[in-house]
């Protein structure tokens, strides 16, 4: 399982979650780039301090660790312990756990420090290109963990997020940060080697105290397509061109990561490696191949077997899965397939849905509502501006519809689940 090497802070964040609030401190987190589907915007955005994120929990740090299962997701006793959490947090901070923002990976302005603090927002992505270093990424995380409070976050810590794939899609650059190649060169290595490599790259975020990469790239691009797919191929993102190499790569990758500590993000699901245009910049994007059986979904199910707790959706159209939908917007793919289909139970998180082109038929407060209305979790907002809009939007829909606040809670529920399990 994916948390294997985390179940004894998991335990930390159990007892201290039943103790008084005032009790436990707050660990820190992390930040990330813009959204992951497009490597041509900001240059070559994707999908996105202290200590180690793998000695702190983005929970309720500490206490002292018991037993090494006691709280292990999935279980009773996480459950029960998130839903003790839940209770304790305001419809606004409910709110905050379900969104994640986007900041400067190179620091937070003192407005967005304001605009997490204001909106609760419980999860933040490190956006653009830094190349400040290891250091000057530690203090610009260190700036942000500080707007945990029990006024904010309800004293529940951060996912801090980046985009570190290599390649072009390598947010963090500078002294104390390894040069990644891309995945195509990730791919030719052999799996052992990529996954011992991908384990210091990781040790190199949670020294920075980021707990969340969103990465990897679990799409196959054809070999017929190659470079013609715009958002994936074109930057030889994909780990091969079948299924099989995309799977060997993609798990190698996330087991590194998860060595070291930090929760890869398996993207970007149904697969992104069959259309010609990128949903960053372009409107109406379809997949036309791509089915609900298809071979492509095999490197989403090693993930998942193997414990993934994060799987980013994809913000195209699938004509042949829910012709009327993007995936963000598609009980269809999320429910069906990636729930039913596949037994995924974790964060179901969106690629950005501010900056994209492919969502600019609706407002930002509307975008968010269809997501969480399909089932979504998590929903990546790379635009500041648009988390004030967003967040009254969620709030007034749940107070004015039992099912709708049903449905954030519930989505609030699978993150406390997963920040008690890191």
């Amino acid at each position: 399982m994916m948390k294997r090497h985390l179940r004894n802070v998991a335990t930390a964040a159990l007892i201290c979650a039943a103790l008084p609030l005032a009790a436990c401190t707050t660990p820190g987190a992390g930040t990330a780039s813009s959204g992951s589907a497009g490597a041509a915007s900001s240059g070559a955005s994707s999908s996105g301090t202290g200590s180690p994120a793998a000695t702190q929990t983005p929970g309720h740090a500490g206490s002292t660790p018991a037993s090494a299962d006691a709280a292990s997701p999935g279980t009773p006793a996480a459950e029960t312990a998130a839903q003790e959490r839940l209770d304790t947090l305001s419809l606004e901070q409910r709110v905050g756990q379900v969104l994640m923002m986007g900041v400067p990976a190179t620091g937070a302005t003192a407005s967005d420090l304001g605009i997490l603090q204001k909106n609760h927002v419980g999860n933040v992505f490190l956006k653009g290109r830094s190349t400040v270093g290891l250091k000057g990424t530690a203090a610009a995380v260190k700036k942000i963990k500080a707007t945990v409070s029990k006024k904010t976050t309800g004293g529940v810590g951060q996912f801090i997020s980046t985009d570190q794939e290599g390649g072009k899609v390598q947010v963090l650059k500078g002294p104390g940060y390894s040069t990644i190649p891309a995945g195509l060169t990730q791919g030719s290595w052999d799996p052992k080697t990529l996954e011992r490599r991908a384990t210091g790259w990781g040790k190199e975020l949670a020294q920075s105290g980021i707990n969340i990469n969103l990465a990897p790239v679990a799409d196959t691009v054809p070999a017929s397509i190659g470079a013609a797919n715009a958002p994936i191929g074109a930057f030889g993102r994909e780990y091969g061109k079948t299924p099989g190499s995309a799977q060997a790569g993609s798990s190698a990758f996330a087991a590194g990561m998860e060595s070291a500590g930090v929760a890869p993000v398996m993207k970007h699901y149904p697969g992104l490696g069959r259309v010609s245009r990128n949903t960053d910049v372009s409107h109406g994007v379809t997949d036309t191949v791509t089915t609900r059986e298809d071979a492509t979904l095999e490197p989403f199910q090693a993930g998942i077997d193997d414990g993934a707790d994060f799987i980013m959706l994809s913000s195209a159209y699938y004509s042949r899965i829910d012709a009327k939908n993007p995936a963000a917007f598609s009980d269809t793919v999320i429910n069906k397939m990636l729930r039913d289909d596949q037994g995924f139970d974790g964060i179901v998180i969106s690629d950005d849905m501010c900056d994209a082109t492919q969502f600019r038929d609706w407002k930002y407060a509307t975008r968010a509502k269809k997501f969480f209305d399909a089932g979504g979790t998590m929903m990546l907002c790379v635009n500041q501006a648009a988390i004030g809009p967003i967040t009254a939007g969620l709030v007034a829909e749940a107070k004015a519809d039992p099912d709708f606040k049903a449905r954030i809670d519930e989505a609030a529920l699978r993150v406390l689940k997963v920040k008690d399990g890191l």
